[in-house]
């Protein structure tokens, strides 16, 4: 099987080629060399995909290319640069596969629990229809919009509504593990907001699932099933590290640090990944506890 990746040096993407060995793997990377320290060079890697007619040579296309969404506070270009990271490769990899006369069997495209916009409490599996209107979910939307035109009789697509990544290998967890094991780490705002992620190991695993089932197609919510609330998130989390759990983050710190992207950790969805399970797949690691325990090890 040949699989061709964006995004193949992030983390989910690095993490997810040793799983889909032994197949034949290509990354498409604007920097090469940096990709080659993060993945070897036993990889194929693709700086272009100009020179490409088609996909044809591909079984399986996973688009997960992007520019992180907290990494900079949200300013108009900074927008800009979010928006056209995602939205400009999946027109041209969509592109490519409407192309072929034998295009790949499946396109799996990233996306973001963002979608849905902050929700109160409210259980969210993938038919809930009532998004809020903000930017998270504009961007998702039009992504998954994007992705979806490359559906056809001879390509399934599914997409991934993706929550927080667990894992010690980096992404938003990396960035709290600092205050708490100093003991400072604490809820944000007033901590009721949901929290829905998933261990990483499940966001690996999930993923070969949906290739190697080929009747999975469609939006699936890539999150554990027991989503938490912040305050338990870091009560969970200063517990895993020996540490207490006594101080808060107001909200004004927050909107004085981060502007509008405060957003996004003050506000949550309660998410639950009903067609990944009714699909078969069974989660390692479906409790938060279960998931902090590769901090202790």
């Amino acid at each position: 099987m040949k699989i061709l990746i964006t995004g193949g040096s992030g983390l989910i993407g690095s993490a997810l080629i040793p799983i889909l060995r032994p197949c034949d793997i290509a990354v498409y990377t604007r920097n090469v060399a940096m990709a080659e320290q993060i993945l070897g060079h036993k990889i194929h890697f693709l700086s272009t995909l100009t020179h490409l007619s088609n996909l044809d040579d591909y079984d399986v296309v996973i688009n997960l290319a992007g520019e992180p969404i907290a990494a900079k506070k949200w300013t108009v270009e900074q927008k800009h640069k979010i928006e056209n990271s995602r939205w400009s490769i999946t027109e041209k990899i969509v592109a490519l596969i409407k192309a072929g006369e034998n295009p790949p069997k499946l396109l799996i495209s990233g996306s973001a629990i963002g979608f849905y916009g902050r929700q109160q409490d409210q259980i969210i599996d993938e038919n809930f229809s009532s998004a809020h209107d903000e930017f998270s979910h504009q961007l998702c939307k039009r992504w998954e919009f994007l992705a979806n035109q490359a559906q056809s009789d001879k390509t399934r697509v599914c997409i991934l509504r993706t929550g927080v990544v667990i894992t010690k290998r980096g992404g938003a967890l990396q960035k709290m593990l600092l205050p708490f094991k100093l003991g400072l780490g604490g809820p944000l705002g007033d901590g009721k907001q949901f929290m829905s992620w998933i261990h990483l190991e499940d966001m690996l695993r999930g993923i070969a699932h949906l290739i190697t089932n080929e009747s999975c197609e469609g939006v699936y919510n890539f999150t554990a099933p027991n989503p938490v609330t912040n305050k338990e998130f870091s009560h969970e989390l200063a517990a895993a590290l020996s540490r207490p759990c006594l101080f808060t983050v107001p909200e004004f710190v927050l909107r004085m640090m981060m502007g509008e992207m405060a957003d996004l950790v003050l506000y949550g969805q309660r998410v639950v990944p009903s067609r990944l399970q009714e699909s078969g797949y069974e989660f390692i690691y479906p409790t938060l506890s279960q998931a902090f325990e590769c901090l202790s090890k």
